[in-house]
């Protein structure tokens, strides 16, 4: 089927030790779930790579006679217009010296991702989904503004890696057309027992 557009993206920090999702100071937002909004600007794009790796072909009798099939660890170039400081330093797994400088870990942290995109008559969502996985950024190309404004956004680069979960395979993708689809059970699912915090909580999520 057809895709169009890019709708939203989700993003968390995942305790490496309990598979669960950091919430609060620790995390990315009050009930630990970070949703791409106008107010940081959105997602421009997000290239999902090597979504299928070509299997071992096997050989007997003079000919092909068996393909063996490999695991799927796709990588995601994306690009968000504006995200915040404190958020991409987290899943970049910079480490604050407390006095306004970050030095980038040896040991990334364990980040989910969702990416949103819609079918062509725009009628429901297609989520593509990685529960285990870390994002690094390899290059800055600053340049002075001229006539124009020369932005550089927050281009990252996310390799998924095995999540236990889905028979150790990186990606999972979800149609909400399907019956049975329950967009909040499919948040616990992937972003390590996620809940919603309520409104009045002050959740980085809410109003987003």
């Amino acid at each position: 089927m057809t895709i169009v557009g890019l709708k939203k993206s989700y993003l968390g920090l995942i305790d490496k030790a309990t598979g669960k999702i950091l919430t609060g100071t620790a995390g990315l937002t009050t009930d630990g779930l970070y949703m791409s909004n106008p107010k940081d600007l959105g997602t421009a794009s997000a290239n999902i790579t090597n979504i299928a790796a070509a299997g071992t072909q096997k050989f007997g009798d003079n000919g092909l006679v068996d393909v063996v099939s490999s695991k799927s660890f796709p990588q995601v170039a994306a690009v968000w217009n504006n995200l915040p400081f404190a958020i991409k330093s987290k899943i970049k797994g910079e480490v604050s010296d407390g006095k306004g400088g970050y030095v980038q870990s040896q040991d990334l942290p364990q980040v989910a991702l969702i990416i949103e995109s819609e079918s062509i008559d725009r009628s429901h969502s297609i989520f593509y989904a990685f529960g285990n996985g870390q994002m690094t950024e390899t290059a800055l190309n600053i340049q002075t503004d001229n006539a124009a404004q020369n932005r550089v956004e927050d281009a990252l680069t996310y390799q998924s890696m095995a999540f236990e979960a889905w028979n150790n395979q990186g990606m999972k993708t979800f149609n909400a057309a399907d019956t049975g689809f329950d967009k909040t059970a499919m948040l616990k699912e992937v972003m390590g027992g996620y809940t919603a915090s309520a409104p009045s909580g002050g959740s980085g999520t809410s109003g987003q």
